[in-house]
Order: structure tokens, then sequence, then C-alpha cells
């Protein structure tokens, strides 16, 4: 279970980036809604994959597979509503992609007792990087914010990875 659950969240995490630097390289062209869509969608399957080797190995049992039965139908859905809505509600979007990932407050025990304290506040910080980044897209106004946005997106992966690597 650990391999195949790994591989989803390595498989999301480098879709995530493929399609970002993909839609930001053409970004100019025609390609660049298409690849939007890609972009965007891909966030919501990096939040479910992280979830995958939480859920079904560090959790485990019913809870585990509630959780990750809940966290892929709320991706589905948002990528659903996401090419149908593209960028119409981006405060929406950020809300939707934000709750997704705090979900796992609903596993905050079991996860700091399974994880070891230092796998649970390296999750934890990735979830506070992902969300001050996420807080920052909303700034469109603000010079240079979406380097400053992906910055912390970055920063967010490389805690869950390590957290995901070393302690699930």
């Amino acid at each position: 279970m650990r391999v195949v659950t790994f591989t989803i969240y390595g498989s999301c995490l480098v879709l995530l980036y493929l399609f970002s630097t993909l839609f930001h390289s053409l970004i100019f062209t025609k390609a660049r809604n298409v690849f939007q869509i890609f972009d965007h969608s891909s966030i919501f399957l990096l939040i479910a994959g992280s979830y995958t080797p939480y859920s079904l190995v560090a959790i485990g049992g019913a809870w585990g597979w509630t959780l990750f039965g809940l966290i892929w139908s709320l991706t589905i859905f948002g990528i659903i509503y996401y090419i149908f809505n593209r960028g119409k509600h981006v405060i929406f979007d950020t809300i939707l992609y934000v709750s997704m990932g705090w979900l796992v407050i609903l596993s905050g025990s079991y996860l700091y007792v399974r994880l070891s304290p230092v796998g649970f506040w390296l999750l934890v910080g990735g979830g506070i990087a992902y969300t001050v980044g996420a807080l920052l897209y909303t700034m469109h106004n603000v010079p240079f914010i979406h380097v400053i946005w992906h910055l912390f997106v970055m920063l967010g992966s490389i805690l869950m990875y390590f957290s995901v690597l070393l302690y699930v």
C-alpha cells in the first residue's frame, strides 16, 4: 500500500509542476486556456494525492478510507467546477483549495501520533506555506505576487514531501 500511495502522491506532484510549467510557458499561445484548466485541475489532484499516503498508510482503517473517498470526491467536484467556471470565482476557488487542504485537521490527533511530532509539523508547515501562498495569490495588484506565490507553493511541496518520505 505504501508504494502505491507514494506513487499516486509523486505522480500528482509531478503533474502539478509539469502543467504549471506548460501553462506558464504557453501563456502567449492559443493553448493557454487548455493548459490553464490543466494547471488549476492539477492543484486539486495534488491536494488529493497528498492526502493519499496520509489517509491510507498513516491513518488507515475505516477512517482513512473515508477521508480518502471524501477528498477524492471533492477533487472530482473541484475539477468539474473549474472546467465550467474557469476564472469566474477566484476567491471561491481559493477557499475550496484551502478548505480541502485543511480537512486534514479532522485527523490531527491520529497524524500527530502516527507521524511523530517532526513528521506532523512538516505536514502542518507545508499546509501553512500553501495557505499563505493561496492568500497571496488573491492579491493580484501587488507587484511580483505571482512569483512570491509560487515560492510558497514550492516551500509547501518541499515540507510535505519530506513529511511523506520520512514519516509516513
